[in-house]
């Protein structure tokens, strides 16, 4: 049986972290090729951001984007905050588990596949 549960999760609460944020988890794109991507709009604007994200040709971009807006979203209607204000405090791309997978080789051999999957998560803050 736990001991101090309620105690536990009312201190877990006033120790959460406070600012809008957004997590996309089992994203099937490697966590090298979202980190691209996430270096490109890590310290800019909210808006900025999204302009950056909107027209950079990389596969990972329309994934963050949605990430972002996400965030923004939960800034907007969750906390009350102005979309002008917030600025992209931290952004981060965390591996996942890997599906493993064997490709057929020559002679009857067989390869492994390593399909990465990815954990993103977008935190804001106000300027």
């Amino acid at each position: 049986m736990a001991t101090r549960s309620k105690e536990k999760s009312a201190a877990r609460k006033a120790n959460a972290d406070k600012r809008p944020q957004a997590h996309a988890k089992y994203i099937r794109i490697s966590p090298r090729k979202v980190k691209i991507v996430i270096d490109l709009i890590r310290g800019k604007s909210a808006e900025e951001a999204q302009y950056i994200l909107t027209y950079t040709p990389k596969a990972a971009s329309p994934i963050v984007l949605k990430v972002l807006n996400s965030a923004i979203a939960n800034a907007v209607n969750n906390k009350g905050l102005n979309v002008k204000d917030l600025y992209v405090a931290e952004v981060y791309a965390n591996p996942g588990p890997t599906l493993k997978r064997y490709v057929a080789r020559s002679r009857g051999s067989a390869s492994p596949m390593l399909k990465r999957t990815s954990h993103i998560s977008v935190v804001l803050d106000q300027k």
